[in-house]
């Protein structure tokens, strides 16, 4: 099943007198259980397909569906709702509150979710290798640990589709490709439908599809999947 469609999607707005277009008509889609990259220069367009993908901005043409639904011409009320049952968000930097502890930042996420269901961080924060380190602060954790920590949140209310803009930019290479294993096992072991914009090339060998995003204009490129053992871990 898709999980998210790209419909005929543009974004264009203007800069003085000029039209910016910052995204050219797209047709685009991600199954359950598919690990998409999209690469490509800055300035391309990877962060405003992110964006609009995650309903933080609506596209000028076209529409974006969810699990079949419009997403993208909802009230701004039902998008909010929406956008935080079916979507988990990974940044660049992990954005942990500074002064709740790793356990705590999970209980923000109770807090706001209300009836929304969730699952055991407990279970979670072992799968993810992060279970002795649920009483420390942000600031106590290396920045492979931060990261594990800020996908532990995003997976917590357990998403549909998870987005992840440069997920490793500020990690070495051991705890960047750390990550993306687990990025990969997590969309395969939960049939999740993951989107990673990356401008590390060796991360897409896990990947099972990418994409190149230039000049607004996003075409999907011949791509050879890495095997990954989920027993590894």
């Amino acid at each position: 099943m898709r999980a998210i469609e790209f419909k005929q999607v543009e974004k264009s707005f203007k800069d003085g007198d000029t039209t910016i277009e910052a995204l050219k008509e797209t047709n685009f889609s991600v199954e359950k259980g598919e690990f998409v990259a999209i690469i490509g220069p800055s300035g391309s367009g990877k962060s405003t397909f992110l964006t609009i993908a995650g309903g933080l901005q609506s596209p000028s043409k076209g529409h974006v569906l969810i699990n079949g639904e419009s997403f993208s011409e909802q009230k701004e009320k039902q998008r909010a709702a929406t956008r935080f049952k079916e979507i988990g968000f990974i940044l660049q930097a992990s954005n942990l509150v500074p002064f709740l502890t790793v356990k705590k930042q999970l209980q923000l996420v109770d807090k706001v979710s209300k009836n929304t269901q969730t699952q055991s961080g407990e279970a979670l924060f072992k799968q993810l290798g992060i279970a002795d380190l649920v009483n420390k602060y942000p600031e106590d954790l290396s920045g492979g640990e931060r990261q594990r920590v800020a996908i532990a949140r995003a997976l917590y209310h357990d998403p549909t589709i998870i987005l992840a803009d440069e997920p490793t930019a500020s990690l070495d290479s051991k705890k960047a490709i750390e990550v993306v294993e687990i990025l990969a096992r997590e969309t395969k072991e939960k049939d999740k439908a993951t989107i990673m914009v990356t401008h590390d090339t060796r991360l897409i060998d896990y990947c099972d599809r990418v994409l190149v995003m230039e000049d607004g204009v996003l075409t999907e490129q011949d791509h050879q999947k890495k095997a990954v053992d989920s027993n590894d871990h």
